[in-house]
């Protein structure tokens, strides 16, 4: 049999022994030498952190207690799954200002021993994976994970929340709905019980969070995405209107390439621009994307919303006027 098979047997072998396996026997249920059942042997301690135990004379077995919860989860991802893995495992690692390091430490030690194993190499270039955050803020790790726990575990959490518009500290208690990862920041979604409402909160503006032993109150899935979803940006609610915008056709190719929201509705118009039509409902988001493509874009549509844009563009000419 294949190494594939030999340790899929070998794991088969030593879960279900009550004593110790001897290596002769070993070497009869693998078809194998001596010497590769103990480079199989270190192979699921050292490389699939097996919890093996036992020695050459009296023979080997998984440790009582650990038998039952292990398994062999990486064995079934080819070379080409781990290389995908580890480069994910590079993603979560360097996203949000690396909350996520030191818990993902360990399975990237799995994941390379793993590599090192099917591949007979000790080091893995992880360098060339770049990743490169983009205005993410700064985390509490310890807080991050009281966070992650209580939306997982299904718990209330209670904490001090100090808004970024206001920069006023409230205390509030949620019933965690979901954590959402958005440009390169972390967010909470959550019914707020005093406020009796479905509110976002940015994870860096948590403080002092704390588990409590009360279960969460579920809200159900349509209901969120209607509620935080249904318009453009992270703090949506419902939508108050659509807007209609247009870009030049220098880049009117890269926007119409653009993900802006689900329900977004686009085309080209004859003479090459790029007609975009939206929900939304707070519009500072969406005006800050807009502006960010300054002359190459116009709103068209609620008058509204054009005027604002006006107003903020004459407020930034007006700095360089002094």
């Amino acid at each position: 049999m294949d190494r594939y098979e030999r340790i899929n047997t070998l794991h088969r072998i030593l879960k279900a022994a009550r004593y110790p396996v001897t290596v002769p026997r070993l070497q009869d249920e693998l078809g194998c030498s001596r010497a590769t059942v103990y480079r199989d042997l270190a192979f699921l301690r050292d490389a699939l952190m097996a919890p093996v135990e036992g020695d050459g004379e009296a023979g080997f077995r998984y440790a009582a207690g650990e038998s039952e919860r292990f398994e062999l989860p990486g064995l079934w991802l080819s070379s080409e799954e781990l290389y995908a893995l580890l480069a994910s495992q590079q993603l979560l690692r360097r996203t949000g200002a690396g909350v996520l390091s030191s818990v993902l430490a360990p399975l990237q030690q799995r994941i390379e021993g793993l590599l090192a194993a099917q591949a007979g190499t000790s080091r893995w270039p992880v360098e060339r994976v770049r990743v490169i955050p983009h205005r993410g803020r700064r985390l509490d790790e310890a807080g991050f994970r009281t966070v992650a726990s209580a939306v997982l575990e299904r718990k209330r959490l209670a904490f001090e929340y100090r808004a970024r518009s206001t920069d006023e500290t409230t205390r509030r208690k949620v019933s965690p709905q979901r954590i959402t990862h958005y440009r390169d920041n972390w967010y909470l979604d959550a019914w707020d019980h005093d406020r009796e409402a479905l509110r976002s909160f940015a994870v860096d503006r948590i403080v002092q969070a704390r588990p409590l032993d009360e279960p969460a109150q579920d809200v159900e899935e349509a209901v969120l995405d209607q509620h935080l979803a249904s318009s453009y940006g992270i703090f949506s609610g419902e939508p108050k209107g659509w807007a209609t915008i247009v870009f030049s056709p220098k880049v009117a190719r890269w926007v119409a390439d653009e993900h802006w929201h689900s329900k977004q509705e686009g085309r080209f118009l004859p003479d090459g621009r790029y007609e975009l039509k939206l929900p939304y409902s707070v519009s500072r988001e969406l005006l800050m994307d807009v502006l960010h493509y300054g002359a190459d874009a116009e709103i068209i549509e609620p008058a509204s919303l054009r005027e604002q844009a006006k107003s903020l563009l004459s407020l930034a000419l007006s700095q360089y006027d002094r």
